[in-house]
């Protein structure tokens, strides 16, 4: 077969001879193209056959991996993920050199995706950690013998997790520090482009595009002529065009202002021709660039003027064979989201086609229609309901079938916040889909996915206000539903549906409770709970007021409201019930009973004595009345026995507690625990000399010297207990070697503990160590023997190893990189930090110069883990040395060391200011810290300035600190909005007061937040519930252990201008003067209806935060006596027609209640609140009857009173008239094919008249009409292919380039905008 001609005048000598050759590109494979190529690649062709290279199906490269800034507008992977299966399903590893574009390349990933990808190595190395800990200890449990093999292979599998968990962590600060910086582009950004590309000469392959050529300097107008010009050609080869069709997109991203001068009569020509071309390539290279060539709106009524959406409409409609022409049309569309009012510009022949789409289970662009439709569906809900959208999306809900489940509900839920969206929804009730898997006995045994999914969107519904008010109707029809779904017997939807309780309720499953439901003993982890007693933060019973009025929980208030409906509804008799099941799983019971205790804890301390005084009875387990053996089940009072000691186990087993504060519940049962404790640890005290013995020979020390088969328990309690009495601490020195032999296990050149994995179970060396030196130090005895010990010399002579000035050398230290990471080498910093508590362990530092060696560690600049390992275990509540050290590293050290000294300020700086026996008190050791941290507000790095702030805001809800930090007069004019929340907190006194006020800052702050900020506050509140509630259920993994931390906690209540301005008597002066109160309590009295303009609701809700947050004051509790003001707010919360202002005023009611005049207030309206055990406020109210509160009229209020939800049923297909009986004909079989039972039928018919009518289906007439039915009405995809599929394709030309006809068509039928714009 003869070479195709080419003109000369397109085609340079080297692209000649390649077309010439055409069997050279096809053999040559993927190396015959080095380098990467962007944008649509051509086809690859058969040199053995010769056959046209339109025959090849090629794939594509993800969008994004171009030179340009950003991705260009609609930019998707089909599948929500990126496929590149070919056709023939099966994958294949070599796919030519024209398929390299769509080939991800490390240096073509973006930085987002390259740290998902560290993460995901992450969070599966620390999976992989967990499992070997755990077999670790599993192992421990066997003959030593037996399982010493297996030991050393999780002991070498552990080791290498713990180095590759490491040095990601190393890459993935690397790259987040990398990604802040300003991204420079590369010397030569399109030298990648064409490299290899086979239109290209080998010249320009080698470097004719480098910068300073001069074929780089053209004119890009030049240019984009020479490249029109080139598409001028007609009958060459799909490639030359695609590759013609790449160039221009290339020139549009690198000169992003070029195609807002395009001739669009030529431009738009070219690229009609394109569209039209019979290669599926060329029309997917003709979309690609009209895609890139999208500037504004008005850019897309130029492009619809071209009749696109006949184009598009019938790439769609496409078997899944084109998909490389069905994905680039799809993109095409939904480029038009990406445009300010783009949306109005999709007709509704493309989007009913996009419906179908999305209705089709098979098709492979099924789930990226589903998501045009749900960004169409938030910013222009009346178009997709009119196309028949809702259809396919509650559909999507039901089946489970789409990836985005929580999305998807999400976007159904912003339709039912507001009346006039709720007439977009045909019921109501569409997010009722998700119960349906678990109420229907049989599809209750459905596939796990499907019933995750659900359980998704169940959990999303019931952690936002629309969601829970949609399944709250019909006294709480879908909830008790779900409950009583635990009936069915089913292990795994029983199992989903305690998930989701526990997910909405956010119960953190305790360390314990995998052994619990696997059926050991509670008491036998109570003892592992008592060891993490010193990692305890300090307690908080003596929490002052001002930090109990500070820290308010929104998320706590919701999850109370939560817990009340779930109890009304029935879950604690469905928990019982499932408990007394004897036939259920043993597991499942167990879990049900553990999620029993937990709820009995929430229930304790967020509900008022109306809810929950009814829980604590067990009336199904226990009858109050008759409670005897004999008359009670046994599995009764088993269940019964296991509710109480979860209860108990849960509180003790609670080292940090989730919650920010106690309780008063929680400081009596925790104070009862320490004394019982502490009357323990005495009876140990004081035991004889025959039990210290027998204990002593207890613990195998003397009779065997592996350490593995020490008691170690029993170890700890002699440390606890009798080794703090001198008697007997001097009789295991002289009478026994129990101690010599305990302090050699840590000496270092044994490497007995230093040669330890570092696992979790081994950290139980460590503990039982810092036990140790603090018994010790605790007598004269202790202190001496520690003094002489040869642990001490040989641990500074460690030390010495890495510190380059000592003299000392070793071919691998102690401690080395390696060492410190993966045994317990960096467990010796604890035993040390442990020292550093006392005067006397100081005196140790300074007699082996420990001293001097941690400053040189300090100095060092490739050690960062050291430099932690050495901060972050130190004590430095003492005046010492370590102090200089710690200010040197805050000060001298880079960046991220100075951030991790910053953070370890903040357990000095939140110290409560009382003063307590010891040799300094707590209050100078907070002036020291809080001195420290304002020197860190001027840090070069904002970044250490934002920590800084952070931790003095939490510092000054103790009046005294706060009074303490203005006294340090600290300067936050260069932090901007980072200081504010600090600035803020200074209002809270008088001193603060007078400070702002002669900087002038209070006047000028006041008219910000009265004209706009009140505003932006709504917005910040929302975005901190939705992220709380999002996050909850993301496994994040733990971070190192001597990382320290800001708590994140539960989302506290961002500080707000007026409530801290109510705190003095000088605010609440200010205030009454500015005369803000009155308008904001006039604004709520006269908007308080408003359900349309969006802005009013705003300003509504910024105007109940700011009320609130003043009534949560005691001050300013008093402004709500000179207005009715609350009686408007209890009537929003129960009669509002939207379901965000409801909730707005349900958490402003708990604000106001925190006060005690506030709360008397809210009483007398009938509200309960949640008290402590003293009758005061915890701020967490609920309305008297939940019925009356959720009872919003879902059913929607049409203003001209007609029946609007008729345009959302199905309509069927209706044929149009047509004079023409043969028309006619066609008209009414098209119609018939919209129904189901008629479809096969009808097209029978249909190609039964084109045998005989041919001619017919060449009318461009007949043709509109059937388009016009295909975008009113509701087809399938397959019938509307089947349709398009009769008409000649000429008539198709005809339509798109008869410009009469198709510019009045346009104006009459798809044009909603009214005339057609004339090109630019």
């Amino acid at each position: 077969m003869n070479p195709p001609k080419y003109p000369a005048s397109s085609v340079t000598p080297t692209q000649d001879t390649l077309f010439r050759h055409g069997r050279s590109i096809s053999n040559e494979g993927s190396s015959a193209v080095a380098g990467p190529r962007l944008g649509l690649q051509a086809p690859f062709r058969d040199g053995r056959e010769g056959r046209s290279m339109s025959n090849a199906n090629p794939i594509f490269g993800p969008r994004g991996s171009s030179l340009a800034q950003g991705p260009p507008p609609g930019g998707f992977s089909p599948d929500l993920k990126t496929m590149t299966t070919p056709r023939s399903g099966t994958p294949r590893t070599e796919q030519g050199p024209f398929f390299s574009d769509y080939r991800p390349r490390d240096n073509e990933r973006t930085s987002e995706q390259r740290q998902t990808d560290l993460r995901d190595q992450i969070s599966k190395e620390t999976k992989i950690k967990i499992g070997s800990e755990n077999l670790l200890e599993a192992l421990t449990s066997k003959n030593a013998k037996q399982a010493r093999e297996q030991r050393t292979r999780v002991e070498t599998e552990l080791g290498s997790s713990n180095r590759k968990i490491m040095e990601l962590t190393t890459q993935l600060e690397e790259e987040i520090e990398r990604s802040k910086r300003p991204n420079t582009p590369p010397r030569s950004r399109l030298s990648a482009i064409f490299q290899g590309s086979p239109m290209k000469s080998p010249q320009d392959n080698d470097g004719s595009m480098q910068e300073g050529n001069p074929a780089m300097e053209e004119s890009p107008t030049f240019v984009l002529s020479e490249i029109l010009q080139a598409l001028e050609n007609e009958g060459m080869q799909p490639d030359y065009y695609v590759e013609r069709a790449n160039r221009l997109v290339d020139l549009f991203k690198k000169y992003p202002s070029l195609k807002y001068d395009l001739a669009w009569p030529i431009f738009g020509l070219r690229v009609q021709i394109m569209l039209l071309s019979q290669s599926r390539e060329v029309v997917a290279a003709g979309y690609r660039v009209t895609r890139h060539a999208i500037t504004d709106r008005r850019s897309l009524q130029t492009i619809r003027s071209l009749n696109t959406d006949e184009l598009v409409m019938l790439s769609l409609v496409k078997e899944s064979k084109v998909n490389i022409e069905r994905e680039q049309a799809l993109k095409f569309v939904r480029a038009f989201l990406d445009v300010k009012g783009g949306f109005h510009e999709i007709s509704n022949i493309v989007l009913r086609t996009i419906v179908a789409i999305a209705e089709h289970h098979e098709d492979r662009l099924r789930n990226i229609s589903t998501l045009t439709l749900l960004e169409l569906l938030i910013r222009n809900p009346t178009k997709v309901v009119d196309a028949g959208g809702m259809a396919s999306l509650t559909q999507a809900l039901l089946d489970g079938s789409y990836p985005g489940s929580e999305g998807l509900a999400s976007a159904i839920l912003f339709l039912f916040d507001k009346p006039n969206d709720r007439l977009h929804l045909k019921s109501c009730h569409e997010l009722d889909a998700a119960f349906t898997v678990f109420n229907d006995p049989i599809a209750v045994h459905s596939s796990e996915e499907k019933l995750k999914a659900s359980a998704s969107v169940i959990i999303a519904l019931l952690h936002s206000w629309p969601g829970l008010y949609s399944v709250s109707n019909d006294g709480f029809a879908a909830i008790k539903g779900l409950l009583l779904s635990l009936a069915y017997p089913s292990l795994l939807a029983r199992d989903v549906i305690l998930d989701i309780v526990n997910a909405v309720l956010q119960i953190k499953a305790p360390s314990w409770s995998s052994s619990f439901l696997a059926g050991r003993r509670l008491t036998t982890y109570g003892r592992v709970a008592n060891l993490k007693k010193e990692a305890s933060p300090p307690s908080t019973a003596n929490t002052s007021e001002d930090e109990k009025e500070t820290r308010i929980s929104l998320n706590e208030h919701y999850l109370a409201l939560l817990l009340a409906v779930l109890v009304q509804s029935g879950l604690p008799q469905v928990l019982c019930k499932l408990v007394q099941e004897e036939e259920a799983e043993s597991a499942l019971r167990r879990k049900a009973t553990l999620l029993h205790g937990e709820m009995l804890i929430m229930a304790n301390r967020l509900l008022p004595q109306k809810y929950s005084s009814t829980l604590q009875v067990l009336s199904r387990l226990v009858v109050a009345d008759d409670f005897k053996p004999a008359n009670t089940p046994l599995h009764h009072i088993s269940m019964t026995y296991q509710i109480d000691s979860v209860s108990r186990t849960l509180y003790r087993s609670q080292v940090a507690s989730k919650h920010p504060f106690e309780t008063t519940a929680q400081y009596k049962q925790q104070h009862t625990s320490r004394v019982f404790h502490s009357t323990r640890q005495q009876a140990d005290y004081d035991m004889d000399e025959i039990k210290f013995r027998a204990a002593i020979v207890d613990t195998q020390i003397l009779s065997h010297a592996n350490f593995l088969k020490w008691d170690w328990n029993l170890i700890e309690e002699l440390i606890d207990g009798p080794l703090k009495n001198p008697k007997r601490l001097n009789e295991a020195i002289t009478g026994t070697k129990f101690l010599k032999r305990l302090l050699g296990f840590y000496r270092p050149f044994k490497y007995r503990f230093s040669g330890t994995l570092n696992t979790k179970l081994n950290q139980r060396y460590v503990r039982v160590g810092v036990s140790l030196m603090k018994s010790l130090l605790q007598s004269n005895e202790g202190i001496a023997y520690l003094w002489d010990s040869k642990f001490l010399r040989q641990l500074g002579e460690c030390l010495s190893q890495i510190d380059r000035t000592s003299g000392f050398f070793a071919d691998e230290p102690l401690f080395s990189n390696w060492r410190t990471s993966s045994t317990l080498t960096g467990g010796y910093f604890s035993l040390l930090g442990a020292l550093s508590s006392d005067p006397k362990g100081l005196q140790m530092f300074e007699r082996w110069h420990m001293i001097n060696i941690s400053y040189h560690i300090i100095d060092l600049r490739d050690r960062d883990d050291l430099i932690e390992l050495l901060l972050g275990n130190m004590d430095f509540t003492l005046d010492s040395h370590l102090r200089v050290m710690l200010s040197k590293a805050l000060t001298a050290s880079h960046k991220h060391i100075r951030i991790f000294s910053t953070k370890l300020l903040r357990k000095y700086a939140i110290q409560a200011p009382r003063s307590e026996t010891g040799l300094q008190s707590p209050s100078s050791v907070c002036e020291w810290a809080i001195r420290l941290l304002v020197t860190q507000l001027y840090d070069p790095e904002v970044e250490v300035s934002e920590v800084a702030v952070q931790i003095l805001e939490e510092s000054c809800h103790w009046k005294s600190h706060l009074e303490y930090v203005v006294s340090c007069r600290p300067q936050l004019d260069h932090l901007n909005n980072i200081g504010a929340p600090l600035l803020l907190r200074f209002l809270s006194t008088s001193l603060g007061y007078q400070y702002l006020d002669r900087l002038d800052y209070i006047t000028q702050e006041m008219d910000d937040w009265f004209l706009g900020r009140n505003n932006s506050y709504v917005t910040l509140v929302e975005a901190n519930l939705s992220r709380a509630f999002s996050t909850s259920l993301i496994d994040t993994s733990q971070s190192q252990a001597n990382e320290p931390s800001i708590p994140q906690g539960n989302p506290a209540l961002p500080p707000h201008f007026y409530r801290e301005l109510t705190r003095t008597k000088e605010g609440c002066d200010l205030l009454h003067d500015s005369g803000h109160f009155d308008k904001f309590v006039t604004t709520i009295r006269d908007t308080w209806t408003e359900h349309e303009d969006q802005e009013a609701m705003v300003k509504l809700k910024g105007c109940l935060w700011a009320v609130g947050n003043i009534g949560s004051m005691e001050l300013g509790a008093s402004f709500l006596d000179d207005s009715d003001v609350v009686k408007w707010i209890v009537q929003i919360a129960e009669q509002s027609e939207v379901a965000t202002i409801r909730g707005t005023a349900f958490f402003v009611l708990g604000l106001i209640s925190r006060s005690l005049h506030g709360m008397e207030i809210i009483t007398e309206h009938g509200w309960l609140t949640a008290t402590d055990y003293y009758g005061r406020s915890i701020g967490y109210c609920l309305p008297p009857a939940l019925g009356v509160f959720f009872s919003l009229n879902i059913e929607p209020k049409r203003a001209d009173g007609g029946a609007s939800r008729s345009r959302v049923k199905g309509i069927p297909p209706r044929p149009i008239a047509d004079k023409d009986p043969v028309h006619a004909r066609i008209l009414e079989s098209v119609a018939s094919t919209g129904n189901t039972v008629l479809t096969k039928k009808a097209a029978g018919e249909l190609n039964a008249l084109k045998t005989r009518h041919l001619e017919a289906f060449s009318s461009v007439e007949l043709y509109r009409k059937v388009r016009d039915m295909l975008g009113r009405y509701r087809f399938h995809l397959p019938v509307r292919r089947f349709v398009l599929d009769l008409f000649n394709r000429s008539v198709i030309r005809e339509v798109v380039l008869d410009e009469e006809e198709s510019e009045s068509e346009s104006v009459q039928t798809e044009r909603p905008m009214g005339s057609r714009p004339s090109p630019l």
